[in-house]
């Protein structure tokens, strides 16, 4: 088990102090002793998400799949929100669908936990290069239509920290970006890159803009949260101006459709990307092989795609 990084306190003192001394089992090796003070814990507590999570994940360990389906459908009945994401848990193990797996209150707890180090641990750590990637295949498609490198309004969707924007600000005249959490936008706010931040979900942001109202649109390693990039493809098709770039990175694998990997990542399968393309009418301008990041020493399999309006693709 590696204990939840979230923690929400069961209200009761001693159930929460078992579940503290569980966690110091695990590190100990003791499993046994550590899903038996989970247990207690939940004896004392029995709507506690935390313990819940923490003994689903010993169960996994273990071999158990019946009882680790259990206890993660407990966590996730003791916290409808799913801060700690037994949903995905439970798509791993086959017991939940993991297309609708990624909550929002997930993702946003994830990426507030790891704000303060994000730009260390993802480009010192893990190579990540995918603003870089983006920024290249947008200059690769304007010159190959003879156009200036530049545009005037950027919207930068799940910008994070705002890494994306540091590659591109240089050949925009105002960004805009948006995120689900709190934590990255207040570290990208402190890079001075953006004319306006806003802290919400991507979709809800895409329906508050008006029609045909920006030139670019980027999304750099977001849409690997996403299951159906349909509805976002659609939402982009509408803000885009007639001629203007849809550039983003997805990780992929070599089959059909959406599979949530080892990581709990979505990987889309070019079909499934070309499918809600074309859904929105949309064109891809670029459509290459190419990895953001490497993990465990290998280069992740992903795509860089650029796209534009369907009647302004030739």
């Amino acid at each position: 088990m590696k204990p939840a990084a979230l923690f929400l306190s069961s209200g009761d003192v001693l159930a929460d102090r078992r579940y503290e001394r569980a966690k110091a089992y695990v590190a100990e090796g003791d499993c046994a002793a550590a899903a038996d003070l989970l247990m207690q814990a939940l004896e004392r507590a029995p709507a506690f998400a935390s313990a819940w999570f923490a003994l689903g994940e010993l169960r996994a360990q273990g071999g158990d799949v019946a009882g680790a389906i259990e206890a993660f459908r407990s966590a996730l009945g003791a916290d409808p929100s799913d801060r700690h994401g037994a949903a995905l848990q439970l798509a791993r193990l086959g017991g939940a669908d993991p297309a609708a797996a990624m909550t929002p209150a997930y993702v946003r707890g994830l990426f507030d936990e790891y704000a303060a180090n994000f730009d260390h641990a993802l480009v010192e750590g893990l190579g990540y290069r995918g603003p870089q990637i983006l920024r290249e295949a947008l200059r690769d498609v304007t010159a190959e239509r003879g156009r200036p490198f530049r545009f005037a309004r950027a919207l930068d969707l799940g910008c994070g920290t705002g890494l994306v924007a540091q590659a591109l600000r240089p050949h925009c005249e105002a960004i805009v970006g948006v995120d689900l959490s709190p934590a990255m936008v207040a570290v990208a706010r402190r890079k001075d890159l953006y004319a306006d931040l806003v802290v919400g979900d991507l979709l809800g942001f895409l329906a508050a803009q008006p029609e045909g109202a920006c030139d670019l649109i980027v999304a750099g390693d977001v849409f690997v949260y996403l299951a159906d990039l349909a509805p976002v493809c659609h939402a982009v098709a509408r803000v885009l101006s007639a001629d203007g770039l849809f550039a983003f990175t997805v990780e992929t694998h070599a089959g059909p459709g959406v599979v949530l990997g080892e990581k709990l990542r979505y990987a889309h399968g070019t079909d499934h990307v070309c499918a809600a393309l074309e859904g929105a009418g949309l064109s891809p301008l670029a459509f290459d092989h190419a990895s953001t990041r490497t993990e465990n020493g290998s280069p992740v399999p992903g795509l860089v795609v650029v796209a534009g309006p369907a009647s302004d693709a030739g």
